[in-house]
């Protein structure tokens, strides 16, 4: 699941996007509208947390475009207590919610969560697989009735995989699904986290399987009976 977080500060960007980052979302974070309205022109987003206030312009200006652009991603606000005008404004002109700063990580990641799980959301449905569950908004795997014990790019690398079940995904993909905007990746970073993932599905029990299909990618299927 990957999320836009757009703040001009860099001790709050950082430290919200790390906690996000342990909460077992794959952040991309900015401090301008620019470089966010880049990135979500780019690449598809789950939820947009978005600060009103920014060196070249306003949050507002990225949640126009994406209301007018006919997109439902969901747009979780960020404000300072006495911006309460701004917030009515960016309620009214589509965004879904708000959080008023200073505010606690373990908020914001429960306010995303509840986001992701509002009817219409593509989110919320829990995936399943075989004998392998996977709830996106809680970021919990299960096979049968144990739950799996997953880093949280092990999460995200099993959710793609889950959403795409019998269909090749490149490495490329799969790499840009796990990874941050602009984060270094080392070159065989991709094929440890799937032989880490492949061997825990094995040990607990799963009755899918990875495969890996060289050169192309990986295709992630039942095994047959």
């Amino acid at each position: 699941m990957r999320l836009l977080f757009l703040e001009d500060n860099h001790r709050l960007r950082t430290l919200t996007a790390k906690a996000l980052g342990g909460a077992s979302f794959a952040v991309d974070a900015f401090a301008t509208v620019r470089d966010a309205r880049d990135a979500f022109a780019s690449q598809e987003y789950d939820c947009l947390i978005l600060d009103l206030g920014l060196p070249d312009g306003d949050g507002m200006e990225l949640l126009t475009l994406v209301r007018q652009g006919g997109s439902a991603t969901p747009v979780l606000l960020l404000t300072a207590r006495d911006d309460i005008s701004s917030v009515v404004h960016g309620l009214n002109g589509g965004a879904d919610d708000y959080l008023r700063k200073p505010f606690s990580n373990d908020e914001l990641i429960a306010r995303i969560r509840a986001l992701l799980r509002r009817p219409g959301t593509v989110l919320q449905t829990v995936l399943q697989q075989g004998n392998i569950a996977f709830d996106p908004t809680e970021r919990r795997a299960t096979v049968g009735e144990t739950v799996m014990d997953l880093s949280r790019r092990e999460v995200a690398a099993l959710e793609t995989m889950m959403r795409r079940p019998g269909r090749v995904i490149s490495k490329t993909a799969l790499e840009e699904t796990l990874y941050g905007y602009g984060e270094e990746v080392s070159s065989n970073a991709v094929e440890v986290l799937v032989h880490r993932l492949r061997k825990k599905l094995v040990g607990a029990g799963a009755d899918c399987e990875i495969h890996t299909l060289r050169g192309i990618g990986y295709l992630f299927a039942e095994r047959p009976a």
